[in-house]
């Protein structure tokens, strides 16, 4: 079966398909999230997996997901079943595609949220509200942001209205616009954080920290969390890559483009890490104080150092464009879908996936704020669940994720016809063998693993 496609736009070029990828890997999750599990699991020995999970399972996913949107054409549920009926297998195997959609669309509805809280720590860096305060007077600060509604929504509708501009301008003029200034100016920024932060902090402790591993550091469920956030921050399973490869010119290599967003996502993540690290150390605060690292534990440190309040406006700036370099690409399959679904232009395709995001992003404003409709008391995958964005966090990260990148791994490992990937990657024959065995076993025997364990099936 031919297939039709109805996705027209593309990349104008592979540097711009690389940096846009790039930027939608760069995100919260190398910046925010990246440094605070590093830190909660050890530090070297948890890199050294990391990376492993990276090469071997996150980046043939990532490759599979764009010869998915690359062959198909169409935003990723279509695309997912234009291959399989391709291949004349069941258009069921679509719902990979509207999954990993979905997800992408629920994992956005927090993400604006906590973008907000970046752009709105921007501003109190520059006016100096760091500036000698302890870290009791810095964590109630904290603490008033999260629970006042109105201020969350504030900076949340900024976030989301900011998106929506960008977007509905479409690829070349929205998104490749923005990617090609954000992405370069957000990794200038975080490298002269990184050297600031060497400079005055304990550079020697971070690297020692960071790549001397410490296996008895490391626990089994730590493996897991590498395996898992080497999903998160490649942006898998998200939509995201499949929409993106929807826009891939023909001519361009898909595993050679792969390959250098896998660099640069790690790259900016290691970065990171070096640039927050010696702070910690050289300030003496806590490599492991979990998601608070960025918003209650830096500030300390940005309030005892020379130029702090210049520095923590830059770093969270910084933050705020990797961010937002997310969040646009997040919500184009969302778009994607509404125009070729509802046979709508870009604008108002937009629009109506910014009106809904910013309705669900209501949960988690209200979740944070304490709101009592919001909250909940249950254990889920081992996890407790106070409230209803603890509830999506954890239906996100432990089953959509996992379940979504495996059925892309079967979808382009097992179900599309070798002819049709072999045709797709265009790669020498040895390389492609090697991707394909990490593909169909490689990445869902690892993945079926982290499923079993998080639902605690098995015990390792």
């Amino acid at each position: 079966m031919k297939i039709t496609n109805t996705i027209s736009s593309r990349w104008s070029s592979r540097l711009s398909f690389v940096l846009a990828s790039a930027a939608a890997a760069v995100g919260l999750g190398n910046i925010w999230k990246f440094p605070y599990v590093m830190g909660e699991n050890g530090g070297g020995a948890f890199v050294l997996i990391y990376l492993l999970c990276i090469a071997f399972i996150g980046l043939p996913i990532m490759m599979a997901e764009v010869v998915i949107g690359r062959r198909g054409r169409h935003s990723p549920g279509y695309a997912a079943k234009a291959v399989a009926e391709e291949s004349e297998k069941s258009s069921g195997w679509q719902i990979a595609g509207w999954l990993g959609m979905l997800t992408g669309y629920l994992v956005l509805s927090f993400y604006a949220v906590i973008a907000g809280w970046a752009l709105a720590y921007v501003f109190k860096a520059a006016k100096g509200t760091f500036s000698g305060a302890g870290a009791d007077a810095i964590a109630n600060n904290f603490g008033a942001l999260l629970a006042s509604p109105w201020e969350l929504t504030l900076w949340h509708t900024l976030i989301i209205v900011a998106t929506v501009l960008v977007v509905g301008n479409g690829v070349k003029d929205g998104l490749e616009r923005a990617v090609r200034f954000l992405l370069p100016a957000m990794v200038v920024l975080l490298v002269g954080i990184a050297i600031y932060s060497g400079s005055i902090g304990d550079f020697s402790a971070a690297v020692q920290f960071m790549f001397e591993p410490d296996f008895s550091k490391l626990s089994v469920n730590g493996v897991m969390i590498a395996l898992g956030h080497s999903f998160f921050t490649l942006g898998l399973a998200s939509g995201v890559v499949i929409m993106y490869g929807a826009y891939l010119p023909r001519e361009t290599s898909i595993v050679q483009t792969s390959i250098w967003i896998a660099i640069l996502d790690t790259f900016v993540a290691l970065l990171a890490g070096l640039a927050i690290f010696p702070l910690v150390f050289g300030f003496g605060l806590t490599p492991s104080e979990g998601p608070g690292l960025i918003f209650t534990t830096l500030p300390i440190a940005f309030s005892e150092m020379p130029a702090g309040a210049l520095v923590g406006t830059i770093f969270f700036v910084m933050l705020v464009m990797a961010a937002f370099t997310s969040a646009i690409a997040m919500i184009e399959s969302s778009v994607a879908f509404v125009a070729e679904k509802f046979k709508l232009g870009r604008w108002p395709s937009t629009l109506i996936s910014g009106v809904v995001l910013w309705l669900l992003g209501q949960l988690t404003v209200h979740s944070f704020a304490g709101a009592s409709w919001t909250q909940l008391d249950f254990s889920w995958f081992g996890k407790p669940i106070a409230s209803i964005f603890d509830f999506i966090d954890v239906l996100t990260s432990s089953l959509l994720l996992p379940i979504g990148g495996l059925l892309l791994a079967i979808l382009a490992g097992w179900v599309m016809l070798r002819k049709h990937s072999e045709d797709e990657l265009d790669s020498t024959k040895g390389l492609y063998d090697i991707w394909l065995l990490c593909l169909k076993y490689v990445a869902p025997i690892a993945i079926i693993i982290i499923f079993l364990q998080l639902i605690g099936v098995i015990k390792l």
